[in-house]
């Protein structure tokens, strides 16, 4: 509310003392009533009278100004303050008994307000710290499970069992991205505890996540061509996390037969741009404007499944073209804008989509 919106117009004050001078009135009347009765001069009655009108207009004029000043003040600091529950902390005195009241109460509300948001803020930061201390108990025995079937998959011969093995390889490898999923957003409200701006070889960068999740892109059918050329400032971990689930989203949403992803870098004045585009089968026009939001998974991801059965490769992909979850893309979205980094999508129904990173350069470093 800004002070023009605060002010009290000379009318609606008149308006809230309407009852004060209805009285003014019905006592006016009884005077000229008495004087008449009491044979007192007419001409005197009505001086009497225009001296009174005067003094309630001046005293109407001064507190009606008086209260319009006190309010605007009070807007004007709600206005500029950014923590608007402490407006009764700000209010300006007064010597108004009623002013002082409502401030009062105003402070214990505001009071309360605040224990309830920092009792909140406690309850989110043990359940944060819950979350870390549980993802880092889980890295274990994930890990461990990995190991097992590398060893497994290197001694077994029968082809029977090296399947069994890899799909269960496979399954904790899902594990594995649900727990990063887990640990990214647990910490997205708190990038800045856990990042460090480096200068990174994007090209290093996107072959080191293509490696990372090499077994899910092989056994989907996805192939990956980079030109990949540049360096930028960014945290090279939390940009890791943003490939992958791109990538991810690539193997997910694919033609059968295969998807190929094309990853390239294109400097501009600006900034650096990060493409990734895949052939998949693309994002309807009524999808895209909302792929960011959180939970969304649009008409592609409900229901999308590939058929079981139908050999290891298409069995395999079964298990990342299962239900969405609508989380990737949100994280990704709100990652980059902790990092400063512009993310944006393009895509038509029946043609791949088009993901654009950039990365911003500073004009500083352009000339040193």
């Amino acid at each position: 509310m800004s002070g023009r919106e605060a002010a009290v117009s000379i009318r609606d004050y008149m308006q809230d003392h309407i009852l004060l001078y209805l009285l003014h009135a019905v006592l006016m009347l009884l005077l000229l009533g008495f004087l008449y009765a009491t044979g007192y001069p007419w001409g005197n009655g009505m001086l009497i009278l225009m001296c009174w009108l005067l003094a309630l207009a001046a005293w109407t004029v001064y507190t009606w100004a008086d209260r319009r000043r006190y309010f605007r003040e009070a807007a004007k600091i709600l206005e500029q303050t950014d923590q608007r529950f402490l407006l009764g902390e700000l209010l300006p005195p007064s010597p108004r008994l009623e002013d002082r009241i409502w401030r009062d109460m105003i402070r214990r509300s505001n009071q309360s307000v605040i224990e309830r948001i920092r009792r909140i803020e406690r309850e989110r930061q043990d359940y944060r710290e819950f979350v870390e201390n549980w993802v880092h108990e889980i890295k274990a025995p994930v890990t461990a499970v990995s190991l097992i079937c590398e060893n497994m998959t290197d001694a077994l011969t029968e082809p029977r069992a090296k399947q069994a093995v890899l799909r269960i390889a496979l399954e904790n490898d899902r594990i594995a991205g649900c727990v990063d999923l887990a640990l990214y957003y647990a910490r997205s409200d708190e990038v800045y505890k856990d990042y460090r701006i480096s200068e990174t070889d994007l090209e290093e960068a996107v072959a080191e996540t293509v490696i990372k999740n090499r077994r899910d892109l092989i056994l989907n059918g996805v192939s990956v061509e980079t030109d990949v050329k540049e360096t930028v400032y960014t945290d090279e971990k939390w940009i890791s996390f943003i490939l992958t689930q791109l990538l991810l989203n690539s193997a997910k949403y694919g033609k059968e037969g295969g998807v190929c992803v094309r990853i390239r870098t294109e400097r501009t004045a600006h900034g650096v741009l990060l493409f990734v585009q895949d052939d998949g089968i693309g994002i309807p026009a009524e999808d895209l404007p909302r792929i960011f939001e959180k939970g969304f998974t649009g008409s592609n991801g409900r229901g999308r499944t590939t058929a079981a059965g139908a050999g290891e490769g298409t069995a395999a992909a079964g298990i990342r073209c299962g239900r969405a979850t609508g989380m990737g893309l949100y994280l990704c979205k709100k990652l980059c804008g902790k990092l400063g980094i512009g993310i944006t999508a393009e895509s038509e129904a029946g043609c791949g989509p088009t993901v654009i990173l950039e990365f911003p350069v500073s004009t500083y470093l352009t000339n040193l």
